[in-house]
């Protein structure tokens, strides 16, 4: 997450616990996916842009080891004074202060819409040191036919194409083993998910294949 878009989140941290904060705003099918991908997970994991904690909390009482990390230092207080029996950091997806091959899954849910395109394949990459062989990444995103960067209300964001999101992930190291969409009623933004396991340190496309041609960008 860059300096602006840490900036954006942390002046509108009260609006945003309101409007998107708790648990109870998630869509109950997000709920049972989180706690169904959670539940198979043997070991710690990291939440990955916890925000102000709810998936963290909602994890910890469902009996998972897992603490939440985000670089807004405003939201880890909030997370901290609501949620005090879970665990946080500071911390950012790119620069994971954790050991290698120390953690068995990463939730990144709907935390790098704003990571820029050109700048996800390092991102992705901390994420596979940070996993052990065989650790599962869930990731949520915001599901659309192109990648195209749109106006978030916090800050811009981007619509990431399923497939495009697969190849990144694949380059990286893992191997999908689910994805959906969902359509919110109450939006007109499709969101998405993918589910992956992290191959074994040898069977891991390592270095990145840079051949693999960028996915094209719009700017809208």
């Amino acid at each position: 997450m860059t300096q602006p878009v840490r900036d954006a989140y942390a002046s509108r941290v009260a609006e945003y616990i309101q409007v998107c904060g708790t648990i109870e705003t998630a869509d109950p099918r997000d709920r049972d996916l989180v706690a169904s991908w959670a539940r198979d997970i043997d070991g710690p994991i990291v939440d990955v842009g916890c925000g102000p904690g709810q998936w963290t909390a909602f994890l910890h009482d469902d009996g998972a080891s897992v603490v939440g990390v985000d670089p807004v230092p405003e939201f880890i207080d909030e997370a901290r004074r609501r949620y005090p029996d879970a665990h946080y950091a500071v911390g950012r997806a790119g620069a994971l202060d954790f050991p290698p091959g120390s953690k068995a899954g990463i939730l990144a849910w709907f935390s790098l819409i704003h990571v820029d395109p050109a700048a996800l394949d390092p991102v992705l990459d901390d994420v596979a040191r940070v996993l052990k062989p065989g650790g599962r990444l869930l990731v949520g995103f915001f599901e659309g036919p192109e990648l195209v960067r749109f106006e978030h209300k916090v800050y811009p964001a981007w619509y990431w194409p399923t497939a495009d999101l697969t190849r990144r992930l694949d380059a990286a190291g893992f191997s999908v083993v689910e994805t959906r969409t969902r359509m919110d009623p109450a939006s007109t933004r499709s969101g998405g998910s993918i589910s992956a396991v992290l191959r074994a340190r040898d069977d891991a496309t390592h270095p990145r294949r840079r051949s693999d041609p960028p996915s094209p960008l719009v700017d809208k």
